[in-house]
């Protein structure tokens, strides 16, 4: 039986870089976690990690034990969700990656109600871009992510998908406004644009139709913040990529508006509720994906103005 307490040192110092930062986070001394990884290298036969310039990476050995470690806690999780169902016990975790462009979704009425449903089940969410967002998923620091235009990945398990389309944001009265056509990329050129920054699945589709149609975008604004994207365009300083559902208030006070862009790759822009392929979701994981399904409008249908159903905010 391998020490529990020295894979948990392991797995810390491979995802810190460093034993000093994993000691700090565990809030053991480091020659004790050392101690403990050395331990583990000794009963094992092997060198689990090596000194790369300031910090520590993971040997091959290294890597295949922290994923036999994230493993059997995923196993772990699952078992214990089942005994407390049988015994009739409301209580569990659901750790959710998610990003800024899904929370007021999320936090308008879906979260609130989930949490007085299940009054034993905390809830962590984590803001992360799509990129962050799917390396949470696959180290097993989440159980669930939701993500808006992530890349095919086959290590995620899809279970929720809708069609939310990318769109131009502008503000009242703007030039655009007048074009009876969808928006082209080549019609943004010279117009104060902003974006955000590359870790976002916005920006990754923005960048690929760009590379596509050989049009380059000079963007006045980068930022990681959709807040700050939302007020850039309602001040009337520029205009922006989002899915209507993230802009579904200011669009029903008349702040902005929202202009299908022509591209197809960004008309088909995806959201998705997914989780790390081949490891079974704990029954609070399953209960709250089923419940986001239900109450989140990111979830419950495609776009707006693909399914004809009114946002109600």
């Amino acid at each position: 039986m391998l020490n529990q307490r020295a894979l948990a040192c392991l797995n810390e110092v491979v995802k810190r870089g460093s034993i000093r930062r994993a000691a700090v986070h565990l809030h053991i001394d480091a020659s004790a976690l050392s101690r403990h990884i050395k331990s583990l290298e000794e009963t094992l036969g092997v060198v689990l990690c090596e000194r790369q310039g300031n910090g520590m990476r993971p040997t091959e050995a290294g890597r295949l034990l922290v994923r036999h470690y994230h493993t059997q806690r995923s196993a772990e999780e699952v078992v214990l969700s089942q005994i407390m169902a049988i015994q009739g016990l409301a209580r569990g975790e659901v750790r959710i990656a998610v990003g800024e462009g899904f929370l007021s979704d999320l936090i308008a009425a879906p979260l609130q109600s989930f949490m007085s449903a299940f009054e034993g089940i905390e809830i962590e969410v984590r803001m992360a871009g799509v990129n962050e967002a799917i390396a949470l998923v696959k180290e097993m620091e989440v159980n669930i992510a939701l993500l808006y235009a992530p890349p095919v990945d086959p290590l995620l398990a899809c279970h929720v998908e809708t069609c939310q389309p990318l769109d131009l944001i502008v503000p009242p009265q703007h030039p655009l406004l007048l074009l009876e056509r969808p928006i082209r990329l080549s019609d943004l050129q010279g117009l104060p644009l902003g974006l955000m920054d590359n870790p976002f699945g916005m920006r990754q589709m923005v960048n690929m139709v760009a590379q596509q149609e050989r049009v380059h975008l000079h963007a006045r604004l980068h930022t990681n913040s959709v807040t700050v994207l939302k007020n850039f365009v309602r001040s009337g300083i520029g205009v922006t990529f989002m899915p209507e559902l993230t802009v579904a208030a200011e669009l029903q006070r008349g702040e902005i508006h929202a202009l299908p862009m022509e591209h197809s790759i960004l008309n088909g822009a995806r959201a998705q509720i997914v989780s790390l392929a081949g490891h079974e979701l704990t029954l609070s994981a399953k209960a709250c994906v089923a419940h986001l399904r239900q109450g989140m409008h990111f979830f419950r249908a495609d776009a707006p103005r693909l399914s004809g159903y009114q946002v109600l905010i």
